[in-house]
């Protein structure tokens, strides 16, 4: 190929240049990039004008995808000039495709928690079927027979893990508040210290597989907060290498869990028969005796049916979630405390949006926000921003409270929170506003949205 046959690629997709930046400024933004691309740029590239990286990896990725055939930026003409041009874009599940034994999750840990790995390298969010393949693969494992460590290290004693619990209950708690990059970082260094006990400690079966239940909730909330961030690719790295830490401790509900949110990222990047089976796994998977993890796991698969437009089933996991809810309390693990009814409720609203069961949606987000812990508060700007969106979408929208419940959650955002998924559903939020867009107070909130953006890509 060369440069003319990036021509012949459009040509072929019906493309015009405009439409190829439109595309690839999405394509980025899926692969947790803020890469921002001038509509009119790919007419340099069509005259020969060579694309700063990353777009030289990102255009040939984009038309394999659409064209359904290989196609490198090599044979686009656009051989590497430079060391930093060497790196060719990677799956997410690259070097995470391990045995389901404890050394395969200690290589896992290893391959996400070395300095800065994913700084480094361009990842490609896993799409497809290549999303529930680790889920299928657990549900196949082997439980691990044992994890007892002897030697001349370190002895790491039971008070030792009750301690990393403890840190570990701090961060997810942190995180109620706002999350972000800064607490990431946080994770991630706990994290490396867990993981240096687990590497060179000298620990009973007991402790051992406490240990891998700790670093496998380390990461299912890193996961969370690079999903959260709009860090697609990291958020899965994090997740793989979690349910290789739960299946390795042997617990049924760290690793349903973390595949439940694995099903909440697939119906947020329009995958809604990848979110479905990832959360059918996750509830096939769990055979524990907690309600309320059930409830969780019977609410992820709710949000998923209400992506694929299944509403019988939708219906059904949700009252299966609030009847889990009312059952009396058992043992329950520490890190399912944030599901309360409020947290149900709000769920249960997101589900009767996407069905467009508008007047539903606005009784269970108004019970959500009622019952809110006043430390939520990206639950609560999530909530506002959705329940706003039910105003636009009805048959004859009401644009006041849809601006004004819309003004409640820019003003959270921008006092409280960072969250690229919340700002998302702003601009949701923005495009059903399209045909009122000459109307002062929309033209404010797109304002002040992309305030909140441009706040966070340089954060």
């Amino acid at each position: 190929m060369s440069e003319s046959q990036l021509a012949a690629s459009l040509g072929e997709l019906g493309w015009r240049p405009e439409t190829l930046a439109h595309r690839l400024v999405e394509y980025a933004a899926l692969h947790g990039r803020r890469d921002h691309l001038h509509e009119k740029t790919p007419y340099k590239w069509l005259n020969g004008h060579r694309p700063r990286p990353p777009w030289p990896e990102l255009i040939a990725a984009l038309l394999t995808a659409e064209l359904s055939k290989p196609i490198s930026p090599t044979t686009l003409g656009w051989p590497p000039v430079g060391k930093n041009d060497q790196q060719p874009l990677l799956r997410a599940d690259n070097g995470l495709q391990l045995p389901w034994t404890a050394e395969g999750a200690t290589r896992a840990m290893r391959a996400v928690t070395e300095a800065d790995p994913m700084e480094r390298r361009i990842f490609l969010t896993a799409m497809g079927a290549a999303m529930s393949a680790p889920a299928h693969q657990w549900l196949l494992a082997d439980p691990i027979p044992h994890l007892t460590r002897t030697g001349k290290s370190r002895r790491v004693h039971s008070g030792t893990v009750d301690e990393l619990d403890l840190m570990a209950a701090s961060l997810r708690r942190l995180d109620d508040g706002g999350g972000g990059g800064a607490l990431l970082q946080m994770v991630r260094a706990h994290l490396r210290q867990v993981v240096r006990l687990l590497e060179h400690g000298n620990y009973t079966d007991t402790v051992g597989r406490r240990l891998h239940s700790n670093a496998g909730e380390l990461l299912r909330l890193a996961g969370w907060l690079s999903f959260d961030g709009g860090q697609h690719p990291r958020a899965q790295r994090y997740w793989m290498a979690a349910l290789h830490a739960a299946h390795t401790a042997g617990d049924q509900a760290l690793a349903a869990n973390t595949i439940g949110f694995m099903s909440c990222q697939a119906k947020d990047i329009r995958q809604p028969h990848e979110a479905v089976t990832l959360a059918e796994s996750a509830r096939t998977g769990y055979r524990g005796a907690s309600p309320r993890v059930s409830a969780i796991l019977n609410l992820r698969a709710a949000e998923a049916y209400a992506t694929s437009g299944s509403t019988v089933s939708c219906r059904r996991a949700i009252d299966d979630a609030f009847t889990n809810l009312d059952s009396p309390t058992t043992t329950a693990p520490d890190w399912s405390y944030w599901l309360n009814p409020g947290h149900a409720h709000g769920q249960a609203g997101y589900c009767y949006l996407q069905l467009g069961q508008y007047s539903d949606a606005r009784r269970h987000f108004r019970q959500a926000l009622r019952l809110q812990d006043p430390t939520a508060a990206r639950e609560g700007a999530l909530r506002y921003t959705l329940l706003a969106t039910t105003y636009v979408r009805q048959n004859d929208p009401d644009l006041d409270q849809a601006l004004a419940l819309a003004g409640h959650a820019v003003d959270i955002l921008t006092d409280d929170v960072t969250s690229s998924r919340c700002v998302g559903h702003l601009n949701t939020l923005l495009r059903d506003l399209t045909p009122h867009q000459r109307r002062p107070a929309v033209r404010q909130l797109a304002e002040q949205v992309q305030s909140l953006q441009s706040a966070m890509s340089t954060s």
